[in-house]
Order: C-alpha cells, then sequence, then structure tokens
C-alpha cells in the first residue's frame, strides 16, 4: 500500500492536481506518525493497521464535514467530503448491508457463540477477515441484534 501512495503523490505531482496531492501527503504524514508509535513495539505496521487508519481518517472527516455542513459552510464540507472520496481510493469495495450480515452470521457459527458475551470473539474474527471492508461500528449492532435475538 506504501507504494500506492507514492505513486498517486507523483501522479498528483505531475498532473498538478493540489487538492489530491496535499490529501496524498497527509495520508502519509499520518503513516509516518504511525511508524514512528510502531518504533516502540519493533514491528512494523501491515495492511491492516493501515487500512484502519485510513478508515479513521475518513471517519473524521465525515464528522468535520457534518459539522461544517451545519455551520453553513458548504466550501469546507465540500474539500472535506473531497478528501474522503481520495483517501476511500485506496481502501478495498466497501460491503453492502446484505453481505455484512452473512458475514456476521457465518463469523458467529464459526466462533460458536452463543450469547452476548461471546460478542468480542465474533467481532474480532470479522476484523481479522474483513479489515477495510466493513464499518465494524454498524457490525457491532448486527451482532448484538442476531445474538440477542
Amino acid at each position: 500500500m506504501r507504494e500506492q501512495f507514492t505513486e498517486m503523490m507523483k501522479a498528483s505531482m505531475k498532473s498538478g492536481d493540489k487538492p489530491r496531492l496535499a490529501t496524498v501527503r497527509m495520508i502519509m504524514a499520518a503513516l509516518k506518525d504511525r511508524d514512528i508509535e510502531a518504533r516502540t513495539t519493533g514491528k512494523p505496521l501491515g495492511n491492516e493497521e493501515i487500512l484502519a487508519l485510513l478508515q479513521k481518517m475518513i471517519k473524521s472527516r465525515q464528522e468535520s464535514a457534518d459539522i461544517y455542513a451545519n455551520a453553513g459552510r458548504p466550501e469546507l464540507e465540500a474539500q472535506e467530503r473531497g478528501e474522503i472520496a481520495i483517501i476511500s481510493e485506496f481502501l478495498p469495495k466497501q460491503m453492502t448491508e446484505e453481505e455484512v450480515k452473512a458475514a456476521v452470521a457465518a463469523a458467529i457459527t464459526e466462533t460458536g457463540a452463543a450469547s452476548m458475551k461471546d460478542m468480542g470473539k465474533v467481532v474480532a474474527s470479522l476484523r481479522a477477515k474483513f479489515a477495510g471492508q466493513m464499518d465494524f461500528g454498524k457490525a457491532s449492532g448486527v451482532v448484538k441484534s442476531l445474538l440477542a435475538g
């Protein structure tokens, strides 16, 4: 994934696409910060951690865009939404609600979960298999409803 960021940055520089260039540089800066944090563990960041970082960045920008929309600042909202679109290009295709429900049901069966006590095992299994492909906040709601019902 790191090569993708570098290639995107080079292409943005050549084409003069300043918003894309700024966003890719922001991603690379956040990644460098995480690399520095990871030095203490001695374990480099893998693609799953990078995907989690990108999802966190998207969530942050989504919240900012909503705030700007409520505050009547459409130009800042548009900038945040543009950054979301660029960051999303690096993520794998997101799962639909039906696919999430099917994956949750399979994970419940696979882990042998029977009650709400087992919710952590199910979510951990989903994170291992579907990092970057689903919103785990929504997925945990599906897990709760299936385990409770």
